[in-house]
């Protein structure tokens, strides 16, 4: 039924399209519901692993010129958003129902990516159990590899799942999301045949067989969050390493390429067609696109952490590494890795911040547990010294499933959530 919906919305806009003497969108073939299987029949989620999973892929968004506050700001002005109903589900409360009608898009729109990173991940979890996922923002990967706007095409996916084990190659899917305060699913149709398109925009490797997942997260002013959810497996293989093109150490730096816009649709007999507009990872980028996907996604947990100079050691100049070591005259204007707290009995480096949400003061640290955090931002003789990204991969595979669970810390006195990647948000309402 939601399949068939989705491809009547597609037809429906294809149309309008043809109306106005635009051309039909490409959009990814083969999409399919997830099976019950995948999902493990519930998933338990809190507000909180949301606002994290949130406030990650938002931890490189460059949201504003005070980079920090923006960025924290981006997912926890959503604290007060969400309502959850005890061994129910989750729904808007109050306070996210009463929102202004522009902020009501922002709104959907973000706490749709939240919903969609946390079901991708635990999807994969349960498709590949022996290997680790990493979710990072496309734009930020894509700014490496293609000159900005030189695609020419104006859609693509809002992140990448690197689903990985160290010293091996990876997988990679895409991931388009999208969110709305529709009274019923009818607008979620018309969101994933959107999503659709922007996920056919970037392929990896043969024509057509890149696995995608695509998410429309329904926020009614009634009811439970619901998200609606279509997937393509791909038949294409792992980004494996050539002799040619062997799989790079994590701990160099990554440099920028400058791979040709387009994706080169398969010969035809003897005629090689025109590329269609896109990006495309051909077999030769693979070892490049791996690196830089494992560096970006380390650059954002040390962004989240707030150390803008580590944070840029782990990205290149077209994706902005710059922006992280300078401009970082005052902690109210940018993060700054400044604070240090234990939480479940585990110790935390990181930010913190301090606001008001209505008459409440409300403090928000973000930070990467202090073990893993000296293998990001190492020290030779007192001074800095390249990250370890080779060594804290090989720990957070490792420590799969043996991070705590429990949501709320009695000692810190509200609410925190860890995730496996080393990284915590933790909440609290302060008395003073």
């Amino acid at each position: 039924m939601l399949l068939g919906s989705v491809e009547k919305a597609a037809a429906k806009d294809d149309k309008k399209r043809k109306k106005r003497g635009d051309q039909p969108l490409r959009r990814k073939s083969g999409l399919k519901p997830l099976r019950n299987l995948e999902v493990g029949g519930s998933l338990g989620l809190t507000p909180w692993n949301v606002l994290h999973d949130l406030s990650q892929a938002l931890s490189l968004s460059r949201q504003g010129a005070g980079r920090g506050l923006a960025e924290h700001w981006g997912s926890l002005k959503y604290s007060q958003a969400l309502d959850p109903v005890p061994n129910a589900y989750l729904g808007l409360s109050d306070e996210g129902k009463g929102i202004a009608r522009y902020y009501k898009q922002l709104q959907s729109r973000e706490l749709g990516q939240g919903f969609a990173i946390a079901l991708a991940r635990h999807v994969l979890r349960q498709r590949y159990p022996d290997r680790f996922v990493s979710i990072v923002s496309a734009d930020i990967v894509l700014r490496a590899g293609w000159q900005k706007s030189s695609s020419g095409y104006q859609y693509q996916p809002d992140f990448f799942a690197e689903v990985w084990k160290p010293g091996e190659q990876s997988w990679v899917f895409l991931i388009a999301a999208k969110g709305n305060h529709g009274r019923g699913p009818n607008s979620s149709y018309g969101q994933l045949a959107a999503c659709s398109a922007h996920v056919e925009a970037m392929h990896i490797g043969t024509w057509g067989q890149t696995p995608c997942l695509i998410f429309s997260t329904e926020l009614p002013m009634e009811g439970p969050v619901t998200i609606h959810c279509l997937h393509a497996p791909g038949n294409g293989d792992w980004m494996e390493a050539f002799p040619k093109y062997p799989l790079r150490n994590l701990d160099s730096a990554a440099e920028n390429a400058n791979i040709m816009p387009g994706i080169q649709p398969p010969s035809e007999g003897n005629e090689v067609p025109p590329p269609e507009p896109g990006f495309h990872v051909q077999p030769e980028h693979y070892a490049w696109f791996h690196h830089v996907l494992a560096r970006t996604a380390t650059a954002g947990v040390a962004a989240f952490a707030g150390d803008g100079d580590t944070t840029a050691q782990y990205l290149t100049a077209r994706q902005g590494n710059q922006r992280y070591t300078t401009g970082f005259a005052h902690p109210a204007a940018g993060s700054v890795q400044d604070a240090a707290h234990e939480l479940l009995d585990i110790p935390f480096i990181g930010t913190d911040h301090v606001f008001r949400l209505n008459d409440k003061r409300v403090e928000a640290f973000s930070g990467v547990a202090e073990n893993l955090f000296t293998l990001l931002a190492p020290k030779d003789n007192g001074k800095p010294a390249p990250g370890r990204v080779e060594q804290y991969r090989s720990y957070v595979y490792d420590g799969r499933g043996t991070w705590p669970e429990q949501m709320w810390d009695r000692k810190w006195g509200g609410p925190v959530s860890i995730h496996e990647d080393g990284t915590v948000l933790a909440v609290r309402v302060l008395r003073i």
